[in-house]
């Protein structure tokens, strides 16, 4: 048995839809610990504590941001990928070596001067908190900033593993380095207090590095200390990190101004919306990212063999998968936003003023999930044609969009922290526009038919399944659910979520989407432990 688990965890998943099957497995697992602790906060803390934590993450996250994301997803899978196809494994792995001690060095670099300045760098971050909740921030961001190089090296291994298509271990360690923050909020909290999940932070960052280095060596990857920073593999790179660093830079601003407002409207403010965005991100990372990193490897060697057809197939397949998963989920953060955040985050230190703040954010943002998870699809279509310009001109333009309309919002018409999500709903449907109208006619054009009939049945199923989850939460709420009991609430949404999702599911099947019966494959391979989806999805077979 134990010889069967290492080999389902090290296995090569030959598909978009299977490697994203077991990507969304162990995602699934790592968000209900990211909810679970952000309960334990919750619990814990009183909002305007939590805030504090939230905001010391904001500076060691835009700096991975900024370099590590750049360098693993962008630049990093594409290029790596083709040294393996075209110059074999060993050059592929000297290349790795050399990439992850220039990307290392740097990053370590700038959390050390990051380290040096972090009272003033907090300063600009939390305008609106008082002194001694800036020096609590202050001190933690430097203690976050050793998990954040820890997972600097984690976020490369699982890079080299799913240009591998090696899905599961990549996974696992987001769940252990969630894990290892909830040991933090258990253990060290009652003593140590908000430097519990602190700490936390750092334990599970060992914890994401540990987990991977096993399959990782084992697939050939080894540390040299070397830094051939002339070859030409490293000047693809740093041209590609180069280009989108620009644009992760403009969508870091973005995040940054976020805080900052919510930190001028109160500070717990930040906590609403941080937790509005951890929920909503909990569909977009379960079925928009984990689709979207399945189909890069794949539209990669698709580029490199110069097979547009596949390209385009792969990429309107996906599309519509995410499309099928997305739009439902949707529905249900919409019209069960307060009973979601009251499940979620309902404790004694979280009361009803801070559940309809954080439940009125949700639902704003939520208008904006499809086209969230579409672009994470589109964006990395353009990075597989290594096209790292058009989607950093449209980031420019949609953040500078996002910044000044939520300015407008707080400042001027003076809304509360909810205008913050309808304000990122709105530019993010019109980044999705703009990236798909570009890529369409990069790739020689979609035909509409075959992008937007499948779509526009699925929304008709979404939109109706909606009417049907707010009637039942309607009828039953208070009427024969004492909704101030945990079990009530529970029992109303799992009969509300159950009534709209088996609408949605019966108009899909008598609208004919394909992606129904795709997933029914995917099920019945799952039952029977087979993850080598035979459907009609375009398959990655190797030459």
């Amino acid at each position: 048995m134990v010889k069967n688990l290492l080999s389902l965890l090290t296995t090569r998943q030959h598909s978009i839809l299977s490697g994203a099957s077991v990507l969304m497995a162990t995602v699934a697992l790592s968000r209900v610990l990211g909810l679970v602790r952000d309960r334990l906060l919750a619990h814990t803390f009183a909002p305007d504590q939590t805030a504090i934590f939230f905001a010391a993450f904001r500076l060691p996250d835009l700096l991975f941001q900024l370099l590590i994301f750049g360098a693993v997803s962008v630049a990093f899978i594409p290029t790596f990928t083709e040294y393996i196809h075209k110059r074999g494994e060993k050059q592929a792995f000297d290349f790795a070596a050399d990439v992850f001690n220039v990307v290392l060095l740097s990053f370590t670099l700038l959390c050390i001067i990051d380290f040096i300045f972090v009272t003033p760098l907090t300063n600009l971050i939390v305008p609106g908190f008082s002194q001694e909740q800036k020096e609590a921030a202050a001190s933690l961001t430097q203690i976050i900033l050793l998990g954040q190089v820890l997972l600097a090296i984690g976020s490369f291994f699982a890079g080299i593993l799913q240009s591998y298509q090696r899905f599961i271990i990549p996974a696992l360690s987001a769940v252990f380095y969630n894990f290892g923050i909830i040991l933090g909020i258990v253990i060290l909290s009652p003593f140590l207090g908000l430097l519990g999940p602190a700490l936390g932070v750092v334990l599970g960052a060992a914890f994401h590095v540990l987990i991977q280095i096993p399959l990782v060596t084992s697939l050939g990857f080894r540390c040299k200390l070397s830094f051939a920073i002339f070859n030409d593999g490293i000047r693809d790179v740093m041209r590609l990190m180069s280009i989108r660093t620009i644009g992760v830079a403009a969508e870091q601003v973005n995040e940054t101004v976020g805080v900052v407002l919510a930190s001028l409207i109160s500070s717990s403010s930040v906590t609403y919306l941080t937790f509005a965005t951890h929920l909503y991100t909990v569909p977009v990372g379960l079925f928009g990212a984990t689709l979207a990193q399945a189909a890069l490897p794949v539209l990669s060697r698709a580029q490199a063999r110069g097979e547009v057809h596949l390209f385009k197939a792969t990429l309107l397949t996906t599309l519509h998968q995410i499309l099928f998963l997305t739009l439902p989920a949707a529905a249900i953060l919409i019209v069960l936003r307060i009973p979601a955040v009251r499940l979620v985050f309902g404790a004694s230190q979280f009361d009803w003023t801070a559940t309809v703040l954080t439940g009125r954010t949700l639902a704003f943002m939520a208008v904006g999930l499809v086209a969230q998870s579409l672009v994470l699809l589109i964006v990395r279509g353009f990075y597989a044609l290594k096209d790292t310009k058009t989607p950093v001109l449209i980031s420019i333009i949609t953040v500078f969009l996002n910044i000044t309309l939520s300015t407008y919002f707080v400042n001027v018409l003076d809304f509360d922290v909810w205008s913050l999500g309808l304000s990122y709903a709105i530019v993010t449907n019109l980044s999705l526009i703009l990236l798909l109208y570009y890529l369409s006619r990069k790739v020689g054009g979609f035909t509409l038919r075959d992008v937007f009939l499948p779509a526009s049945k699925m929304f008709f199923a979404a939109s109706v399944a909606a009417v049907m989850l707010y009637i039942p939460m309607k009828a039953l709420d208070q009427l024969v659910f004492d909704t101030t009991k945990t079990i009530n609430l529970l029992f109303l949404t799992g009969i509300a979520s159950f009534a709209g999702l088996s609408i949605y599911l019966y108009l899909v099947w008598l609208l004919k989407v394909k992606e129904l019966s795709t997933f029914i494959n995917l099920f019945k391979r799952v039952y029977h432990y087979e993850f080598k989806v035979k459907s009609s999805e375009v398959i990655d077979v190797d030459p």
